[in-house]
This record gives C-alpha cells, sequence and structure tokens, in this order.
C-alpha cells in the first residue's frame, strides 16, 4: 500500500488527511465538523452523505467530466466517447443528495479528437477541470457565484461499467465498435475471447474492405482485422491476458492466429 499523490502533496504541506471506511462513520463527521470547513471541494471521490455535504456554510462543489446534465453517472468520459460524441467538458455544481443533479456554478467545453481515447479525453479534462475548480472557489470566495439549476429534461445517464460491459460486439457497424473501443482505452478496456483467452483491444482503424462473418479474422502478414457487420476493422494494439499491451505486428510474432478463425 502507498499513499496517493494528493496525500502525498497534503502531507508535504502539513495538511490533515482523514481516510474512513465509512463516510457515514459518526467520528469521521465529527471530524469534519471540527474542522469547520467553509467550502468542501469534491473530485474524482465517492458519494458523499448528507451529513458531510451540509456542514459548510458555503455549501459544497463537485467536479464532473462532463457538461451537465448531460452524462450523468460515474463513467462520463467513457460513454460520451462510445457515444460518438465530438464535445465534452467539465462542470463544477452545488451537492445535493440525488446525484449529479445540483446547481451548476461553470462550465467548460472541450473537443474531443476522432482518434482521441478515454485516457487522453481524461488527461486534458483534469488540467481544465483543475482551473474550473479554482475559479470556481473564487468566484464563491468573492460572492459572485451565479448557480443554474439543470435542465433535468437534457439529462443522460452515464452508469458505471462493469467487465462483462467490456467485451465487444462484433456484429455492429464498424463506427459503432471504433468508438467502443476507444472510449475503453486504456481502462477498463474492450476485449474479446479467441481460443479461450481474454485479448484486450485498445486501438483500431476502420478499413474500406468488405467484411466477412462479424468476428472473423484476416491475418495478412503484420496486420490483423476482423469483420463487423459492415467491413473490416484493423486492430492496431492489442494485449493478450497475462502479457503486456503490444503493437499488432509484435503481437503476431508471438501469438498464433489464422485467417478464417473467429474473435467472440
Amino acid at each position: 500500500m502507498s499513499p496517493t499523490p494528493v496525500k502525498q502533496t497534503a502531507l508535504q504541506h502539513h495538511l490533515s488527511v482523514l481516510q474512513p471506511e465509512s463516510l457515514r462513520d459518526p467520528e469521521f463527521v465529527k471530524q469534519v465538523r471540527e474542522l469547520q470547513p467553509d467550502l468542501i471541494v469534491v473530485v474524482a471521490f465517492r458519494v458523499l452523505p448528507k451529513e458531510i455535504f451540509t456542514i459548510p456554510p458555503s455549501g459544497s462543489i463537485n467536479l464532473h467530466a462532463s457538461l451537465l446534465p448531460r452524462y450523468r453517472g460515474a463513467a462520463p468520459i467513457n460513454w460520451a466517447i462510445i457515444n460518438g460524441e465530438t464535445e465534452t467538458g467539465v462542470t463544477t455544481f452545488f451537492l445535493e443528495e440525488k446525484v449529479d443533479t445540483g446547481n451548476v456554478l461553470l462550465r467548460r467545453s472541450v473537443p474531443i479528437g476522432p482518434e482521441e481515447d478515454a485516457g487522453s479525453v481524461h488527461d486534458t479534462l483534469a488540467r481544465v477541470g483543475a482551473e474550473v475548480v479554482l475559479e470556481t472557489v473564487r468566484l464563491i470566495e468573492q460572492g459572485k457565484a451565479s448557480p443554474q439549476p439543470q435542465d433535468n429534461s437534457l439529462a443522460s445517464p452515464a452508469p458505471k461499467i462493469f467487465k462483462d460491459d467490456c467485451r465487444i460486439r462484433w456484429d455492429q457497424p464498424a463506427r459503432s465498435v471504433y468508438n467502443f473501443v476507444r472510449g475503453l482505452s486504456p481502462h477498463p478496456a474492450a476485449f474479446t475471447v479467441h481460443d479461450g483467452k481474454v485479448i484486450k483491444i485498445f486501438r483500431t482503424a476502420i478499413t474500406d474492405r468488405g467484411a466477412a462473418t462479424p468476428g472473423e479474422i484476416d491475418v495478412e502478414g503484420e496486420s490483423l482485422s476482423v469483420s463487423v457487420a459492415d467491413r473490416q476493422l484493423a486492430v492496431l494494439e492489442l494485449q493478450q491476458e497475462g502479457k503486456k499491451r503490444m503493437a499488432t505486428a509484435e503481437f503476431l510474432r508471438g501469438y498464433r492466429l489464422r485467417s478464417g478463425e473467429r474473435f467472440l
């Protein structure tokens, strides 16, 4: 076990670090009250119970990795890319009991490039989000914040993604599979199965080649393509279970795949 970068930085600056097993632990609630916070800022954390987020006189704010009310939930970056969005962003808002529904303070939009994956978009939003959190805190401190209610009619879900959700369906159109792979890359990673082995796929490219049976493999030299509903999808980076992530050419040198076999 090692401390997170946040904890390391806090300790370097002689700041208290509380790590309760339960956020409803009466002793933890008591410790937070004793700190007498003016404001609580939540970033990439669990859902705070009401007895915590109502303590500060200025409220509690959260940074969310979407343009709320779109993509409420635990995996907004992943679902935005899976759904083929070309724009996302970050939102700061006041916490309320119902998750991701509080009044919005600031939004900042960010484009999603056609070849970006969840990892690169996450890193961009982390940088933008840090700036937006600081700007939000300053507005609250100066009494200039102007929270606005969310339009619930525009809300869309971004539920938590489980392992079974990451299995590739090769019978889908190429664009859908392409977005699915990059929306789950590098984590938790889309996967398929060959000869009983799990193979994670991190990067693909859409080709103009006609499709055979969905999931059917086409190996040509150091390249690998898989048939989907409407054409073939080139596989560029992948990983056999227990091995490292690698480019297709390197993968094919150590793993036997034959044209006509199928990914399941």
